[in-house]
C-alpha cells in the first residue's frame, strides 16, 4: 500500500473521495502529455521569429506569415489554446491545462531560448506558461538575458484605457462601477506602466489604439481575401435584404442597441436580421457572404479583423467607426474607410437608406475588395515588421 493511499483511506469521505479524483485527473494529464505535438521544425533564416500567445482573432499566425515575406525571416506562431474559444491557424499550440504544467513550461522556455532571435509578444501574456506571474515581464527579462529581441503588440482591450475611451467617444460602452469596465481599467494602466519601464518596440492592431499608445506603430490586421470573396453571393438576391450581427463581445460592440433596432426592421418586413453566435470561424466566410449588410459595432469607433473580412466578401459593412479614425487612416494611407458610418441613434435610419437605394448601397460595396486587397491583405504588416526585424543586418 502507498503512503498516499493509506492517508486517503484515513481521510473523511468526501475528502478522500476529491483526493482521488484530483490523483485521477493529474495522472491522465500526465498520460496526454506524450499525446502533444511536437514542437515546430525552427527557421533556418538569420532572422526567426516567434509571435504569440494569445493568436487574436487569428493575428498572431497572419502576421507570422507576413514576417516570412521578408528576405532572411522565418516566423512561427504559438498559441494558447481555450476549449471555449474556436481555434485560429497557428503553427504550434498547447491547451489551458499544459500552460501551467512546470513540463512544458520548461520545454517551451528552452525550445523558444534556444530557437529565436525575435519574438513578438501579444498582449503582455506570458510567453512560457502560467507560471504564477500576471503578465510577461519576468518571460521579457529571460529572453533579452538570452540576447533576443522582443517586441510588443495590443489588440484592443488588451491596452485602450477605458477612462480615456470614455472621455473621447459618446458612445463608450465604459462606465464606470461597470465590472468590465473596472478590470480592463486596471489591466491597461499595468500594461501602459509595463510599457513605459521595458522600453521595447511597440505594435498595436488598429490606429484607435494609438490614443492609448502615441509613440506605437500601427501593425495592420492581416486576413486572406480569398475565401471570403469566394463564398459571397451577389447583393441583395434574396427575398429580403439579409443584415447580420457577429459580436464577438456584445457589451463592447452594443449588440444590445443593434439588436433592437434590426429585430424592429425585420418585423416589420424591411429585412432579415441574423444575430450570429457559436459559428468556428472557417464557416464565417459563407455565413458573411450569404449577407447584403454586416453591422459591425456601434461603440468603440474604429474597425478590425470582422469589419475587413466583411469588406472583402464585397458586403456592405456598417459601423460607427468615428472621424478620429477616418482621418488616421486617410493620414497614413490615403484611403478612405469604405465602411457606411452608424452610431445607437442613426443605425435604423442608415440600414433603411441603404436597402432604399440599393444601386447606392452596391457601389459603396464594391469599395471594400479593394481597401483590404492594399491595406489588409498583410502586404502592410510585412512593411510594418520589416524595420524591427531587419534592423541588426543593416546596421
Amino acid at each position: 500500500m502507498t503512503v498516499s493511499r493509506s492517508i486517503r483511506e484515513h481521510l473523511p469521505a468526501p475528502l478522500a473521495r476529491t483526493a482521488g479524483a484530483v490523483r485521477r485527473r493529474l495522472r491522465g494529464v500526465r498520460y496526454s502529455y506524450a499525446q502533444l505535438p511536437a514542437f515546430p521544425p525552427v527557421p533556418t533564416t538569420p532572422v526567426r521569429l516567434l509571435v504569440g500567445p494569445t493568436n487574436s482573432a487569428g493575428q498572431g499566425y497572419a502576421w507570422a506569415q507576413a514576417a516570412e515575406e521578408i528576405e532572411g525571416v522565418g516566423a512561427v506562431s504559438f498559441a494558447l489554446h481555450r476549449k471555449e474559444q474556436f481555434q485560429f491557424a497557428d503553427d504550434y499550440g498547447v491547451p489551458l491545462a499544459w500552460f501551467g504544467q512546470p513540463r512544458w513550461q520548461r520545454a517551451q522556455e528552452q525550445h523558444t531560448v534556444g530557437s529565436y532571435t525575435h519574438v513578438l509578444v501579444e498582449s503582455l501574456r506570458p510567453i512560457f506558461g502560467a507560471r504564477g506571474y500576471p503578465d510577461a515581464a519576468a518571460d521579457i527579462a529571460t529572453l533579452r538575458e538570452a540576447g533576443i529581441d522582443v517586441g510588443l503588440v495590443f489588440h484592443g482591450s488588451d491596452i485602450r484605457l477605458p477612462s480615456r475611451h470614455a472621455k473621447r467617444e459618446r458612445w463608450s460602452p465604459f462606465r464606470p462601477g461597470d465590472d468590465l469596465t473596472e478590470r480592463l481599467e486596471e489591466q491597461a494602466r499595468r500594461h501602459a506602466e509595463l510599457v513605459e519601464i521595458l522600453d521595447l518596440p511597440v505594435f498595436v492592431s488598429t490606429v484607435d489604439l494609438l490614443d492609448d499608445l502615441p509613440d506605437a506603430q500601427w501593425l495592420p490586421v492581416a486576413i486572406d481575401p480569398a475565401p471570403w470573396r469566394q463564398a459571397a453571393r451577389p447583393l441583395f438576391t434574396s427575398e429580403r435584404p439579409v443584415v447580420v450581427h457577429v459580436p464577438s463581445n456584445a457589451q463592447l460592440k452594443g449588440s444590445d442597441r443593434i439588436d433592437a433596432v434590426l429585430t424592429e426592421l425585420d418585423e416589420r418586413g424591411v429585412l432579415e436580421y441574423r444575430r450570429i453566435t457559436g459559428v468556428p470561424h472557417d464557416r464565417m466566410p459563407s455565413v458573411i457572404g450569404d449577407a447584403d449588410i454586416v453591422v459591425d459595432q456601434l461603440r468603440i469607433g474604429l474597425y478590425g479583423v470582422a469589419a475587413a473580412e466583411a469588406l472583402a466578401a464585397e458586403r456592405i459593412v456598417v459601423s460607427y467607426v468615428g472621424d478620429d479614425v477616418r482621418r488616421r487612416v486617410r493620414s497614413l494611407t490615403g484611403r478612405e474607410v469604405p465602411i457606411v458610418e452608424a452610431d445607437p441613434d442613426t443605425l435604423g435610419d442608415v440600414v433603411a437608406g441603404l436597402i432604399a437605394d440599393r444601386e447606392a448601397a452596391a457601389e459603396l460595396a464594391a469599395a471594400g475588395p479593394g481597401f483590404v486587397a492594399e491595406l489588409h491583405d498583410g502586404s502592410r504588416s510585412t512593411v510594418a515588421l520589416s524595420s524591427w526585424l531587419t534592423s541588426k543586418e543593416n546596421q
